[in-house]
C-alpha cells in the first residue's frame, strides 16, 4: 500500500480524497495555487504545496510543478481526482516514468478512450453496441454531407477529442452541414487543441445512463450498477440517480453484463464509467467512456455501500478485487444534486463571497463540499459547490428527502442552483420517472415551469 499520496486537484474532490486517505492510513500532500492557499483541502492535508498563481495552466494543469511537489515531498502515488489531468495520459505516463504512480487507468487506457473516435472503434470490437456513424475523423463538410445523408438527418457532429458538450452540433438538414462543421471545428481547437470531429445519428429523446466499472491489474471486472444521468442543460449533468427509472431488470442485467465483458477484452484497469444512450425503443448505444473518478461516485456508494475513492487506490497498489459480481448487492435509491455558484435562471456564474452557510443533515443526508462562511467562491475554477446526496429506501421517498435538504441549505452571499433543483425535483416528469435529456430545457421554456421556479427561488433561504 502507498505511504504518502499527492492529490493533483482541489475543492470538495480533494478533500473527499483526503477523508479516504486518512481512513487507510495513508498520509496525504495537497497543491494549491496562490487563490488557494486557505482551502479546506490545503488546512486538512499532512502536507501543502504551492504550485502556482491562480489560472489553472499556471497551478492545477502545471505538470512539471506537480511532480516536483510530490518528488520533494516523497509521495508516492499521485490521485488525480476528476477534470484537470485525470484523463491526461502524458501526466500518468510521466509519473510512472518518474516512479510515482498515477491512480487510475493505465496510460494506454487513457489515450484509447480520450479519443471518442479510437473509443467507438474500440468499443465496436468489444461487442458494445453503437449508433451508426462515421468510421473515423471526417476530412471535411463535403465528406460530412455526404455521411449525414447516408445515416439519415438528424446527425450530431462531436470533437474527437472533446466532452462536456463542447464541440457538439446538432444538424437537421443537409443545407446545416457546412456551417455546423466549422463551428464545432473551431470549438474543438478551442476547448481540446484539436478540430478533429466524427459525425453520428443523433437520437432526439434520449435517456443517458451510465455503468460504473471496476477492474484490477489481474484481469477482473466486476460493474457497481447504473446512474441516470438524464437531467442536464447544454451536455453538463446537473442530477443524478441510481438506480435509473427507464430500466428494467432484464435491460439493466443486459447493460451490465455487456460493459462488463467489454472492459475484460481490452483489458481495463482501475475505475470507470461507460455513458450510454437509450432511445426511445429502450435499445442502449455506446456513448463514450471516463476513465476516471465521476463527480456523481457518491451515487453509487450510496447504493453499494462501497467506498469508490478507497477502491481505487488499492486497485492502483496491485491488489486484486475483493469482491465478485455475485457479492454486489444494491440496496435503496440515491440522488445528487450539483449545487453550482450560479444564477439558478440565467446559469451565469456567481463568484464571490459566501456570508452565511448552513448545510442540511439528518438521516440519508451527505454533503461533499469544501465550502464554509466567509469562502471565497473563486473565477478562475469550475462553479461546481457542493455536492448534495440522499439516500432512501425508494425513489419517492428520496425525491422527499431531497426537496426537505435543497430547503434546508443556506448559501449566502452569492447566488446557486438549489432553486434550480428545487423546480426539477417537483416537475411533474422526473417525479414520474418519465424524462429524457430534454427534461431542463422543456423546463425552462413552459410557462409552468418557469412559474415553479421563480416560486423556488422566492422561497430559498
Amino acid at each position: 500500500m502507498f505511504k504518502k499520496i499527492l492529490i493533483a486537484n482541489r475543492g470538495e474532490i480533494a478533500l473527499r480524497i483526503i477523508r479516504a486517505c486518512r481512513e487507510l492510513g495513508i498520509s496525504t500532500v495537497a497543491v494549491h495555487s496562490t487563490a488557494d492557499a486557505n482551502a479546506l483541502h490545503v488546512r486538512f492535508a499532512d502536507e501543502a504545496v504551492c504550485i502556482g498563481p491562480p489560472p489553472s495552466k499556471d497551478s492545477y494543469l502545471n505538470i512539471p510543478a506537480i511532480l516536483s511537489a510530490a518528488e520533494i515531498t516523497r509521495a508516492d502515488a499521485i490521485h488525480p481526482g476528476y477534470g484537470f489531468l485525470s484523463e491526461n495520459s502524458e501526466f500518468a505516463e510521466v509519473s510512472e516514468n518518474c516512479k510515482i504512480h498515477f491512480i487510475g487507468p493505465r496510460p494506454e487506457m487513457l489515450r484509447l478512450m480520450g479519443n471518442k473516435v479510437r473509443a467507438r472503434q474500440a468499443a465496436r470490437e468489444s461487442g458494445l453496441p453503437i449508433l451508426p456513424g462515421s468510421p473515423g475523423v471526417i476530412r471535411d463538410p463535403q465528406e460530412a454531407e455526404s455521411l449525414a445523408r447516408e445515416i439519415g438527418f438528424p446527425v450530431i457532429l462531436k470533437a474527437a477529442a472533446g466532452g462536456g458538450g463542447r464541440g457538439m452540433k446538432i444538424v437537421r438538414s443537409p443545407g446545416a452541414v457546412a456551417p455546423a462543421f466549422s463551428t464545432a471545428s473551431a470549438e474543438a481547437v478551442a476547448s481540446f487543441g484539436s478540430g478533429d470531429l466524427y459525425i453520428e445519428r443523433y437520437v432526439e429523446k434520449p435517456r443517458h445512463v451510465e455503468i460504473q466499472i471496476v477492474a484490477d491489474l489481474h484481469g477482473n471486472v466486476i460493474h457497481l450498477g447504473e446512474r441516470e444521468c438524464s437531467v442536464q442543460r447544454r451536455h453538463q449533468k446537473l442530477i443524478e440517480e441510481s438506480p435509473s427509472p427507464a430500466l428494467s431488470a432484464e435491460l439493466r442485467e443486459q447493460m451490465g453484463q455487456a460493459s462488463v465483458q467489454a472492459m475484460e477484452r481490452i483489458r481495463y484497469n482501475n475505475l470507470g464509467t461507460i455513458e450510454y444512450l437509450i432511445d426511445e425503443a429502450g435499445h442502449f448505444y455506446f456513448m463514450e467512456m471516463n476513465t476516471r473518478l465521476q463527480v456523481e461516485h457518491p451515487v453509487t456508494e450510496s447504493v453499494t455501500s462501497i467506498d469508490l475513492v478507497q477502491e481505487q487506490i488499492k486497485l492502483a497498489a496491485g491488489q486484486p478485487l475483493s469482491r465478485k459480481q455475485s457479492d454486489i448487492r444494491f440496496s435503496g435509491a440515491a440522488i445528487e444534486c450539483r449545487i453550482n455558484a450560479e444564477d439558478p435562471i440565467t446559469f451565469a456564474p456567481s463568484p464571490g463571497q459566501i456570508t452565511a452557510y448552513s448545510a442540511p443533515g439528518g438521516f440519508g443526508v451527505r454533503v461533499d463540499s469544501a465550502a464554509y462562511e466567509n469562502y471565497s467562491v473563486l473565477p478562475h475554477y469550475d462553479s461546481l459547490l457542493a455536492k448534495l446526496i440522499v439516500v432512501a429506501e425508494d425513489r419517492p421517498t428520496a425525491i422527499r428527502r431531497m426537496q426537505r435538504a435543497l430547503g434546508e441549505y443556506v448559501i449566502q452571499g452569492i447566488k446557486t442552483n438549489i432553486p434550480f433543483h428545487r423546480a426539477v425535483l417537483a416537475d411533474e416528469g422526473f417525479v414520474t420517472g418519465a424524462y429524457d435529456t430534454r427534461l431542463v430545457e422543456r423546463l425552462l421554456s413552459s410557462e409552468t415551469g418557469t412559474r415553479r421556479l421563480r416560486k423556488a427561488i422566492e422561497e430559498t433561504p
